[in-house]
């Protein structure tokens, strides 16, 4: 069977950045773009033109520099949004508007005090006009995850005959539960003339911790474009990790999916980000954070030292990690076995025999006992003092 193409649509510029405190210059924003197109994502959400006099000039200036990525920003269903966006867009070799309006019931009644016939409308007119500008025209329907099926349907299906070409479905809240999120996707599938004539797309926040699990439902059930960011940063408990997706898709070969994405830039770029945002990258992050391949435990780390497969599911290399000679990290602590202790001095040029580790091993607990980890001038000192 044919592996499916799943498009990467990075938003770390945009969505990304709405995490307070997270400011990045102009600069910043063009370099982190370039790294983005060496990485390998499809399209890249630059910004929201409109918002501000800085991220208009940003999103031109990301245009000017990008060659073969889509460049694509943000707007809200008015006509002056998407006038700016287009003129912010003017340089970009592939443009694309994302364009949209909630759909929840919520939004309906208390943000925008109207109907759904009124919001349908709105709808269809946002795509339309936008399509007077650039042929690329995403349609995101906000809160879809709490927006009823049968409306959301509709609402497609009036954006379809607008000229949209995706339909972004955002779990807005991150409300979601996977099963439920993949249900709404399979039902629009199923209900909504001309669907295949538009790539839908997963928008998940991490709420209730569930972004990866709702974008990886909504892939299984038909989704061909999932929209997240590096380290999974965004408004509140953030965005669907990029790097999670990315291997996910790529080790579990059962879902029959692939991506342009080069892995060996997840760790490096992972660090850019992170330094230029000021975000700290967890310790115990997936794929990337700095103990994803760290093993302390004695059990695990003979496992480790015997064959890496035994604990780890990823080789560090595929992410880009070059921390050591095998980019696994052996860490000793009050927990660790006498292999991995073995394992440590043999780094250091030390082949010990059996009789030396024993009597060396008691000293080597009490140093731990009363630090976190040690070091290897703490092994020297302890082989010293013998």
């Amino acid at each position: 069977m044919q592996q499916k193409q799943i498009r990467i649509f990075d938003t770390t510029l945009r969505d990304g950045e709405q995490v307070p405190g997270c400011k990045l210059n102009e600069k910043e924003k063009i370099i982190i773009a370039k790294n983005l197109e060496l990485l390998g994502v499809d399209i890249i959400e630059a910004g929201f033109p409109i918002s501000s006099p800085g991220d208009f000039k940003s999103v031109k200036e990301i245009s000017k520099n990008i060659s073969n990525t889509i460049i694509c920003c943000l707007t809200r269903a008015k006509k002056k949004d998407i006038e700016i966006a287009a003129q912010a867009l003017k340089y970009a070799k592939r443009p694309r508007i994302h364009t949209g309006i909630g759909t929840s019931e919520s939004h309906i009644k208390n943000k925008f005090k109207s109907t759904e016939e009124k919001i349908l409308n709105i709808a269809y007119e946002s795509v339309k006009y936008a399509k007077k500008f650039v042929e690329d025209i995403e349609f995101y329907a906000e809160d879809a995850g709490r927006t009823d099926n049968l409306f959301l349907a509709k609402v497609c299906e009036k954006v379809i005959k607008a000229g949209a070409t995706v339909i972004n479905l955002p779990d807005t809240t991150g409300y979601c539960l996977p099963e439920e999120y993949g249900k709404k996707i399979k039902f629009l599938l199923e209900n909504v003339p001309n669907i295949d004539h538009v790539t839908l797309s997963t928008h998940c926040h991490d709420d209730f911790g569930l972004a990866t699990a709702n974008s990886i439902e909504g892939i299984k059930q038909g989704a061909r474009q999932v929209e997240c960011t590096i380290n999974g940063i965004g408004e509140r408990a953030g965005n669907t990790p990029l790097e999670e997706i990315v291997m996910i898709l790529k080790k579990k070969k059962e879902l029959n999916c692939f991506t342009n994405i080069n892995t060996k830039m997840l760790y490096p770029i992972s660090n850019l980000v992170s330094q230029y945002t000021g975000m700290v990258v967890p310790q115990n992050k997936a794929i990337i954070g700095n103990n994803a391949f760290s093993h302390s435990s004695g059990i695990h780390q003979d496992g480790m030292i015997k064959n890496s497969e035994t604990y780890e599911i990823i080789n560090p290399k595929e992410v880009g990690y070059n921390n050591s000679e095998n980019n696994s990290s052996i860490v000793l602590t009050a927990r660790s076995g006498r292999s991995a202790l073995i394992y440590r001095y043999k780094k250091l040029g030390y082949a010990l025999k059996t009789k030396k580790i024993d009597t060396i091993y008691p000293i080597f607990l009490e140093y731990a006992d009363k630090k976190k980890e040690i070091s290897d001038e703490d092994l020297k000192e302890i082989i010293n003092s013998i």
